[in-house]
């Protein structure tokens, strides 16, 4: 599940977004898989300066888009395939998420820029709800070099590559890190990861890095 996060401060560059609870491992224990997969460095933050290595491998970017809205999420070697809503602050001043009953639903932080266009895009979604595995499930498992595809509003299809996969804690969201500004077209996609306790769901969560590597018309 995703729930609320920490609050925005000092700007979008330094919000951190979402902390996530498992609904469903929460009612029925870890499945026989033991939950969702984990990124390889779930013990830790991957080092700025092998994101930076990683980043400089990818493809030459392509000029960022103008802004348009996004409305469909692929991520084809997970076999996700989702629709997009917008998504805003709670009325605590928290990040939202996509409503929990929505199993196939991924959400847009409308306060990021839309994918695709210059800065960093923010998606989200459940990892799991009360019916069991939600959209973002086996979001943990994805290996650099697989491709993020959104549709947007105005017909055109962002690709972003992504370089990067991780845990981080959601007492110690590291937020300039994961949101700052790198100068290109970025797009983090996060769900649920970490530790597991039954009393109080997951520690951490998962962060894709990605950033637009291609644009289909």
């Amino acid at each position: 599940m995703a729930g609320p996060g920490t609050k925005p401060r000092s700007g979008w560059g330094v919000v951190a977004l979402v902390a996530l609870l498992g609904i469903y491992l929460l009612g029925n224990g870890l499945d026989a898989n033991g939950g969702p997969p984990q990124p390889a460095q779930a013990a830790g933050l991957v080092s700025d300066p092998a994101h930076d290595a990683a980043a400089r491998a990818l493809p030459p970017a392509p000029a960022p888009l103008k802004a348009s809205a996004p409305r469909r999420v692929r991520i084809p070697a997970l076999r996700v395939d989702a629709p997009v809503t917008r998504v805003g602050l709670d009325p605590e001043g928290w990040v939202d998420a996509p409503p929990p009953q929505e199993r196939n639903l991924a959400g847009w932080y409308e306060g990021s820029p839309t994918p695709g266009s210059r800065g960093t895009a923010v998606l989200d979604g459940h990892v799991d709800n009360k019916e069991g595995p939600a959209v973002f499930y086996e979001l943990g498992s994805l290996e650099p070099g697989r491709h993020i595809e959104v549709d947007r509003a105005d017909g055109r299809t962002a690709v972003f590559t992504a370089y990067g996969v991780e845990v981080v804690n959601k007492d110690d969201f590291p937020a300039a890190r994961v949101y700052g500004p790198k100068g290109e077209a970025e797009l983090r996609v996060i769900t649920c990861g970490g530790g597991f306790s039954k009393t109080t769901g997951y520690d951490g969560n998962v962060v894709v890095f990605a950033r637009l590597t291609e644009v289909r018309d």
